[in-house]
């Protein structure tokens, strides 16, 4: 933990504020994937993005659901018609 309170004692705003962003891009970074790939479903995913973002597990279950949730319908079975 000291090494964390060092780091930001002597980091200059530039370098604070790159992280900070990368922790955001990061942080969203499902909802931009939902962007290309699960478009319906864009703003759950980003809604989920805000509490997701404090656990990896949940951050990762995010993030699946944004890269898959598409796919479910591509490869679905199509009932056939009767002729």
């Amino acid at each position: 933990m000291d090494a964390f309170a060092q780091l930001f004692t002597t980091a200059d705003p530039l370098t604070l504020t790159v992280v900070g962003a990368l922790v955001v891009f990061t942080w969203f970074l499902p909802a931009l994937v939902a962007l290309l790939f699960n478009r319906k479903q864009f703003k759950l995913i980003l809604m989920a993005c805000v509490p997701a973002g404090f656990s990896l597990i949940a951050w990762s279950g995010v993030m699946v659901w944004a890269l898959t949730g598409n796919m479910v319908n591509r490869f679905r079975r199509k009932p056939v018609e009767p002729a």
